[in-house]
Parts: structure tokens; sequence; C-alpha cells
């Protein structure tokens, strides 16, 4: 039961970071043009961790790299 519940807590904090996201695209807009392509590095570099994290059952850098994957792309759209 413990387990549901901090599966739940995961999903519901990586549910924040799509708000989180648009709000750091809108507030940063001047900094997305010059960067983009390091932004595209950083994702790249997350699903690289989130498959290694899968591999290894860690659930913790698992939810720590969807999270930067998920802001890091809202501010690429």
């Amino acid at each position: 039961m413990q387990e549901i519940i901090k599966l739940l807590i995961g999903v519901l904090v990586l549910l924040l970071g799509i708000p989180i996201g648009n709000y750091l695209a809108k507030v940063t807009k001047e900094e997305l043009k010059s960067g983009q392509k390091w932004f595209k590095l950083i994702i790249v570099l997350s699903f690289i961790g989130i498959v290694l994290s899968l591999i290894f059952r860690n659930d913790v850098i698992l939810f720590s790299f969807l999270f930067i994957s998920i802001i890091t792309s809202r501010s690429l759209r």
C-alpha cells in the first residue's frame, strides 16, 4: 500500500511539471532561442537516464529524470 502511495505522489509531482514548464517557457522566452540546442541535449540525456534507471530499478532517479525531461520539453514547445 505504501508503494502505491509513493507512486501516486510521484505521478502528481510529474503532472506539476507541465504547468511549471509552461511558466518557465513564458518567463524566459529570450533564453529559449539561444539555448535551444542545449535543451535538446538535456532531453536526450534525460531519456538515457530514464532508460538506465529502469534497468537498475531506481524509482527516485526515474522520476527525477522524467521531471527534468517534462519541464525541458515544455520549454521547447
